[in-house]
């Protein structure tokens, strides 16, 4: 339910809902946009909204009928714009997000981050702990892999997005990461995500191998329903019958979830088609659907690299692509840096 507050409602009329609210066995929540001041009550309770209405300063009560209800669009105002390094997802916003599948060597990220910088990437990933299919491949370099990045990240003024895989790396994570990333097969780990719900830093959701959109939109809530409210959303190719590519990227996720929600969603093209030459068109029509940011894969030598050689792109062909978005996104209403 949601108690939306007149434009002339005072803090104690605000406070007066929050107390009613709580009263009656709910979380009170208040959240200030730019055209309203919502109280969310977060609970399930059979009540009658009448008696929220009568109180001084409400406007009107929403109840709202989906199951995620911080997440819902109909929960905020406005899109959720989250910013990191001066780079913004949301609203008209568009960031993007490039480095190697693994953090391999000091040299291998301090390269690979120079080109990036000459492409003007001020947000660079790479993966530490890696969750592959196969307990006998590289499985990451772990901390000493998070102390690199971290130290390559601050020579070339980059924040840092790399993927946790257990409650228990938290502490890890938040002396080295900027952006923390969930990865398809943790989509349900609810004790990590009700975990990544008690901090205050960003963190990526990526969709499941086969989650719907409510599954999705769940998991989001149960970071948001902890207090971090910076969630990004990241469609990054589903699993069905087709082989040709990696997995199939669903881009009418991005016109779907912006009605269903307003949280940022970006696309990560590389995992979603697995194949470099497909890598750049998919990133095209992406912005051109109206998608938030991207996350991308590239390796200052892809064909040496330890994991997803054949989907990362090479530094060149990063730059040329970041050109060509630079052109798409204002078409669409975008802003990309």
């Amino acid at each position: 339910m949601l108690v939306v507050m007149n434009k002339n409602a005072t803090s104690e009329d605000i406070q007066r809902v929050s107390e009613f609210l709580e009263a009656k066995g709910f979380e009170a929540r208040v959240s200030y946009g730019e055209a309203r001041i919502l109280v969310h009550a977060i609970g399930v309770k059979d009540v009658d909204q009448r008696d929220f209405e009568l109180l001084p300063g409400v406007n009107e009560v929403l109840r709202v009928t989906t199951s995620y209800k911080l997440a819902a669009r109909v929960s905020q105002g406005c899109d959720t714009v989250v910013e990191v390094n001066g780079v913004k997802f949301g609203d008209k916003h568009a960031g993007l997000i490039a480095g190697p599948c693994t953090i391999e060597s000091y040299n291998q990220i301090d390269a690979t981050a120079q080109e990036l910088k000459d492409s003007n990437v001020k947000i660079i990933r790479g993966g530490a702990f890696k969750p592959r299919t196969s307990p006998y491949a590289f499985q990451g370099m772990g901390e000493e892999g998070l102390k690199i990045i971290r130290s390559v990240a601050d020579n070339h003024g980059m924040a840092v997005v790399s993927e946790i895989m257990d409650a228990s790396q938290l502490d890890i994570f938040m002396k080295y990461v900027d952006v923390l990333q969930v990865g398809a097969r943790n989509m349900q780990n609810f004790n990590l995500l009700k975990e990544l719900g008690k901090i205050h830093r960003p963190v990526i959701l990526k969709r499941g191998l086969s989650a719907t959109y409510e599954e999705w939109l769940m998991s989001a809530e149960y970071i948001m329903a902890g207090g971090n409210n910076q969630v990004i959303l990241c469609e990054r190719g589903i699993r069905t019958f087709e082989k040709f590519t990696r997995n199939t990227l669903d881009l009418s996720a991005i016109p779907v979830i912006k009605k269903l929600s307003h949280l940022p969603i970006i696309i990560d093209p590389s995992h979603a088609t697995g194949l470099r030459d497909k890598v750049e068109p998919m990133s095209r029509a992406a912005i051109a659907a109206g998608c938030d940011g991207l996350i991308i894969e590239v390796h200052h030598n892809p064909d040496c690299a330890m994991c997803d050689g054949a989907q990362s792109l090479y530094p060149w062909q990063y730059d040329l692509l970041y050109k060509q978005i630079k052109q798409i996104a204002p078409i669409v209403g975008k802003e990309i840096i």
